[in-house]
């Protein structure tokens, strides 16, 4: 980010909290895909001055989460729709397609809900549930700065004579800014992983807006700081007692980190498609009136629809391959499928989001780099999120899977 960006914007709990607005109650598939596409029609609009001025996209997300598509995992038994993993995907497709950025803000509000699912007690299960299907959103607190890898952490909960305090720094909290509860990882005094759930508001919790990537530039994926927050006891989630268990969780989490991938692909192909048609101008060697009767623009935006094509294709048949799985009981060769079939679309997603956002310049000519058209935001955004994590080891889950029999390590990123 240039350094006359939008400066970074401190919220603590003196701030305005974020509203609650009425929700809609979503009832199948199929309504789900039909408001997604709505939505995408309307946030396409603005979509590129919201990422050129790094506008928060406040007023969208809060259109979002009055959809009812915040609650559209929630179980059956629970009052939510419960719409297959393919649906979910596809929701996340069509939502990024028009915004990515946007569109990446639910990701940890579903990731969250699958942790819910597997390690919630049954009263935490009612009250959580009952909260998303009525509006309110979930962040995430979870990834560290400074720490050897991903997987180690600093925070800590631990008991007080008067009762839980949390304390710890985050980073990479996508979705916190813009939550009404911000669910973080600590360890507790045994050195266990626990979730604990944390009110917006409460006093303690600071989220700061300090998110400069130069992609993805309105998620707000910036800092939580906890100093000393109180967490009553029912809202902790002992996650150590599950998180090694066989689940559809890992999978499910990188189901979404593709469908936000493939849509990245899906709108630079489109302005691609849209620039050569309507601004372009053939090569002076081309003997063509048009930029879009060159044949070699020809033949390389037909290989762009083809890798798209697959790139989708997979994620759609990951996403099916999950709600098969998910039909019976998920043990280790289950889970180890499932990452598996993700992982493949991934790799597919990843590379054609990168080739895409870069290739657009490449047909669409020098016009296309004029900082007017901001067509640099999809490969910023490609660029940026396809680091979320990275698809070599896609590649080397898939091929020691496949050559010897070794399933993908369990966790959040598999």
């Amino acid at each position: 980010m240039s350094s006359s960006a939008t400066p970074a914007i401190e919220t603590s709990q003196a701030d305005l909290l974020p509203r609650v607005l009425p929700a809609h109650r979503i009832s199948n598939d199929q309504e789900a895909l039909e408001i997604a596409q709505a939505l995408a029609a309307e946030f396409r609009v603005g979509a590129s001055e919201r990422d050129r001025q790094r506008r928060l996209p406040w007023d969208e997300i809060e259109k979002f989460s009055a959809s009812g598509l915040g609650g559209i995992t929630v179980p059956r038994e629970f009052g939510g729709a419960q719409v297959s993993y393919r649906t979910l995907a596809e929701v996340f497709r069509v939502l990024c397609a028009a915004d990515p950025a946007l569109g990446q803000i639910p990701q940890n509000h579903f990731g969250i809900l699958g942790v819910v699912a597997q390690s919630a007690n049954a009263a935490q299960k009612a009250r959580i549930y009952a909260a998303v299907l009525n509006g309110e959103r979930i962040g995430n607190a979870g990834p560290e700065r400074g720490t050897k890898n991903i997987l180690e952490m600093k925070a800590r909960l631990i008991e007080t004579p008067n009762g839980y305090r949390l304390n710890g720094k985050k980073f990479y909290s996508t979705g916190a800014l813009f939550a009404h509860w911000v669910p973080t990882k600590a360890l507790d005094e045994q050195g266990r992983v626990v979730l604990a759930f944390v009110r917006r508001g409460a006093l303690g919790l600071k989220i700061v807006d300090d998110w400069s990537g130069f992609g993805q530039r309105t998620t707000a994926s910036g800092t939580v700081l906890l100093d000393n927050v109180a967490v009553p006891a029912e809202d902790v989630l002992p996650i150590y007692a599950s998180g090694q268990l066989p689940s559809l969780q890992g999978p499910v989490s990188q189901l979404i980190q593709a469908a936000i991938d493939a849509g990245i692909a899906d709108a630079a192909v489109t302005d691609a498609i849209a620039f050569i048609r309507t601004r372009s101008r053939p090569w002076a060697d081309s003997g063509v009136e048009r930029a879009s009767d060159d044949p070699y623009i020809i033949r390389d935006i037909g290989d762009l629809k083809i890798r798209l094509h697959a790139a989708n294709a997979l994620l759609a048949k990951a996403g099916t391959a999950l709600d098969q799985i998910a039909t019976a009981v998920v043990d280790a060769d289950a889970s180890a499928r499932a990452s598996i079939a993700v992982a493949k679309a991934k790799v597919l997603t990843t590379e054609i989001a990168l080739h895409a956002s870069e290739k657009l310049f490449e047909l669409a000519g020098s016009a296309a780099t004029l900082a007017e058209h901001n067509l640099d935001r999809h490969w910023r955004n490609a660029r940026t999120h396809t680091l979320h994590d990275p698809v070599r080891w896609k590649l080397h889950a898939i091929g020691n899977y496949v050559l010897n029999g070794i399933a993908p390590a369990r966790h959040s990123w598999n």
